[in-house]
């Protein structure tokens, strides 16, 4: 059962590694000094520290971690405490080889790197629940720990006998017999039918790939096998005496995770953020990091940690670019507005050597406080005090965007009807994007989770239906929802088999129309959208259409556009269906993102959602948080310049920032009203 957390303050942080540093003992007081100057109240320590925490098999040496969490601790800095788990020490390799990934082609990985090792052995389990336990026996209850950071960044796979046997275990609790198997996976053609489940091996670029259902209960597995182990870790720490929080950091559009299988088994999200800042203009980069911001808050429908960020520029990027002077602290401010409860870096002192010594960190290798950066991170400390009491704050989001790993998965795996880019997370975004731009605070939620409560809901791209989504989307209409649903969606079910008698499957009555073919567009190639006489939203304009266009048959639906090109020219390409209280609009074409902007604006007013604020210059970025005593509008301009905007200051005072009918570039303003 999952904890509700509240630490009581916006925590300001990061990674800190003093193990680095241990025969220089003047560097941790100097640090303390430095953190307590940028109002830095938390560091994450222990994050691969394993070598250090046990040298030699059995041999543990805790004393110099314990030394550091009691002077920080004294100095009213908070620890983090990390499982060590991401990266394992040589000896456990050269002692138990079993322990390290055996990669798609059957190899078995040599000793290094993070993330090396085989979440099924039996030796890895066991040498991760003694130290976690032992970890939290000594320090799960100091009162300078307040969470449990389980090991760091998960993902990977191993395709060692191990985990094939667990595979295999797997399917047959999920399929209980070889013939519903066969035909879930519609294994007969290529005639690769399985006689048994000891037959069946993992993808591999050597062997099998073409099977999709193969290809997608894979996926779902290493989510599984990751679950369990994050499950195994939290356990040793529940055994260890320590009740304290547990999160994992996540990672951006990381597709080799479910991350919503996580949302029960951990009690905070958190996850790791590195936008490449300045490489194009930055309304647009933080329209895409407050998507990733919502996706992670969206898990559990609460306040997320940011777990790290770059003070400064990353080194692993293509281009490592600093951030301009501002910016660290607007998008700080966007992190808090998009539902964290922390500003968190990697990394609070940088390395001397090794893979990450040019990494940006808030002190660096001229040790001094005196940097642009470090003045910058105070900047963003000092600001998170004057934040304290939106701590725990919700994002109440009356529109919801459908954003589903699995969908995903299955869908670009699909070998049609383009193979050379379905641009999916591109699609996604034009909704997003649409939404945001009327300043609505949008949920980004998978086909599990619940449509209540939203008056509006979109669902792009949805090639799979899954967990029930046609019931809970014919429910959500009739009750008076308004439904938005793309081309290419309903194609297939769980295991990726077409559905028959017609798509978008369970919903075309709903739709009101039927899918009959899709035409993809060659890159270059283009169609339009033209608005039909007298169309009840009074859309006016045309829009281009590129990748995909949906050729569907209207029955009750109304065409609100059609084609203006190729032999389909007149054919619908947007329609609106009333169902029930409801309304199911289709969009069946890939268009343009003022296509978006124009229909959402219209469907949302018509749908009765609210905004606080009604003209929103482009690239203003308009955030609601709400406590059970205020509510807080966070507005942020990330355009290059100041820009005029209107704010109901009269409703909504102003509680931080200066507003004086202008916001300054990349500057925050937040407006409070009291309940």
């Amino acid at each position: 059962m999952r904890q509700e957390v509240n630490f009581g303050k916006m925590i300001h942080g990061g990674d800190y590694n003093p193990e680095q540093w241990l025969d220089m003992p003047e560097i941790l007081e100097k640090d303390i000094e430095y953190f307590k100057k940028a109002k830095i109240n938390e560091v994450s320590l222990g994050i691969f520290a394993w070598a250090k925490l046990e040298p030699e098999e059995g041999v543990f040496d805790f004393d110099w971690m314990e030394k550091i969490i009691d002077r920080l601790y004294e100095n009213g800095i908070s620890t983090m405490l990390a499982t060590p788990s991401g990266a394992r020490p040589k000896w456990m390799a050269d002692k138990y080889p079993e322990v390290l990934r055996v990669a798609p082609d059957r190899t078995r990985n040599l000793f290094g790197a993070r993330h090396n090792h085989c979440y099924t052995s039996p030796v890895y389990r066991e040498k991760v629940r003694i130290i976690n336990k032992k970890l939290a026996e000594k320090f799960g209850n100091h009162p300078g720990v307040i969470a449990w950071h389980l090991s760091n960044e998960y993902g990977g796979e191993c395709h060692c006998p191990l985990c094939q046997e667990a595979f295999r275990e797997w399917l047959k609790e999920k399929y209980q017999t070889i013939d519903r198997l066969n035909k879930a996976w519609a294994t007969t053609f290529w005639s690769h039918t399985y006689n048994s489940f000891d037959q069946i091996e993992s993808p591999s670029p050597r062997g099998e790939m073409a099977v999709h259902g193969l290809n997608l209960d894979w996926k779902r597995f290493v989510t599984d096998r990751t679950v369990d182990f994050v499950k195994h870790e939290i356990q040793a720490i529940r055994d260890g005496g320590s009740d304290k929080p547990t999160t994992i950091n996540m990672m951006y559009d990381f597709q080799g995770l479910n991350y919503h299988k996580f949302a029960d088994i951990i009690d905070i999200v958190s996850w790791d953020n590195y936008p490449q800042w300045h490489k194009k203009e930055e309304y647009l980069t933080a329209m895409d990091d407050g998507m990733q911001h919502d996706i992670m808050r969206s898990i559990q429908k609460r306040p997320f940690l940011l777990m790290e960020c770059c003070p400064g520029a990353t080194n692993w990027q293509p281009v490592s670019k600093l951030k301009r002077p501002g910016m660290l602290h607007a998008a700080s401010m966007q992190a808090i507005a998009h539902g964290s409860d922390s500003i968190q870096y990697f990394q609070l002192r940088k390395s001397r050597g090794s893979s990450e010594k040019f990494h940006g960190a808030v002190i660096d290798h001229y040790g001094g406080d005196d940097t642009r950066t470090f003045g910058e991170v105070t900047q963003v400390g000092e600001t998170l005090e004057k934040l304290q009491e939106m701590t725990g704050s919700h994002t109440p989001a009356k529109v919801a965007v459908v954003f589903d790993w699995e969908s995903r998965w299955a869908l670009e795996d699909a070998q049609g009807p383009r193979n050379a880019g379905m641009h999916y997370k591109e699609t996604v975004e034009k909704s997003y994007y649409a939404f945001r731009r009327l300043g609505l605070d949008v949920d980004m939620i998978d086909m599990e989770q619940e449509l209540d409560g939203y008056q509006v809901v979109a669902a792009p791209m949805l090639y799979m239906f899954r967990a029930g989504f046609e019931q809970k989307v014919r429910a959500f209409v009739e009750k008076g929802g308004t439904f938005v649903l793309t081309y290419w969606s309903g194609i297939v079910d769980e295991t990726d088999l077409c559905f028959l008698g017609g798509t978008p499957a369970g919903l075309m009555d709903v739709m009101g129309l039927r899918s009959t073919e899709i035409d993809a567009l060659y890159d270059g190639e283009s169609n339009v959208g033209v608005p039909c006489q007298g169309n009840h939203l009074h859309m006016t304009e045309s829009y281009r259409c590129t990748n995909l266009c949906d050729l569907v048959k209207a029955s009750t639906a109304e065409v609100l556009m059609t084609y203006g090109e190729d032999f389909y020219e007149g054919m619908p390409a947007l329609t609106c269906n009333r169902f029930g209280k409801g309304r199911a609009y289709y969009i069946c074409a890939d268009f343009e993102q003022e296509f978006y902007n124009e229909l959402f604006r219209k469907v949302t007013a018509e749908a009765g959602v609210k905004r606080a604020v009604t003209h929103i210059p482009c690239g203003v970025d308009i955030t609601t948080r709400e406590s059970g005593q205020a509510v807080y509008l966070i507005v942020q301009n990330f355009n290059r310049k100041p820009v005029e905007i209107s704010l109901p200051v009269e409703e909504y005072p102003v509680w931080y920032g200066s507003y004086d009918g202008t916001i300054g570039k990349w500057e925050t303003v937040i407006l409070k009203k009291e309940k």
